[in-house]
């Protein structure tokens, strides 16, 4: 997947500097690792994080509030991320089954999800 950001030199070095990373990280964590190339405030890495996010690059993790790079195009498939509580090992899929429920129940209750996104809170087959 390819950053089609132009001009946003912060935004590619916070995506590129994510796609080298095995765990999703904090704002605070990619600032601390970034500050060498030149990005020292939070402001700056919270607009990065933002539009990388709107350009579908990156997930925001919620229940860890930490961001993590795409698997790749979700194709109207909502993601889903295994998050394992003891090596915090985290894992993307996409689910077409998940997203064909959510807009079912969409047209029931009149309801749109725009940015549907399921975490799961477990164990991994290394740590079981």
């Amino acid at each position: 997947m390819s950053l089609k950001i132009n001009n946003e030199t912060h935004a590619n070095k916070v995506y590129n500097f994510l796609k080298k990373k095995k765990k999703p990280l904090s704002a605070y964590e990619i600032l601390k690792e970034l500050a060498s190339e030149g990005i020292s405030a939070p402001t700056t890495i919270y607009r990065a994080l933002n539009k990388l996010v709107s350009n579908g690059l990156i997930h925001k993790i919620e229940s860890l509030n930490a961001w993590t790079v795409c698997c790749g195009n979700h194709d109207n498939k909502v993601p889903i991320f295994e998050i394992c509580k003891s090596c915090g090992n985290v894992t993307e899929h996409l689910d077409i089954n998940i997203a064909n429920s959510l807009k079912s129940l969409s047209e029931k209750t009149g309801f749109l999800a725009d940015n549907p996104i399921f975490e799961i809170h477990g164990q991994c087959n290394n740590c079981i």
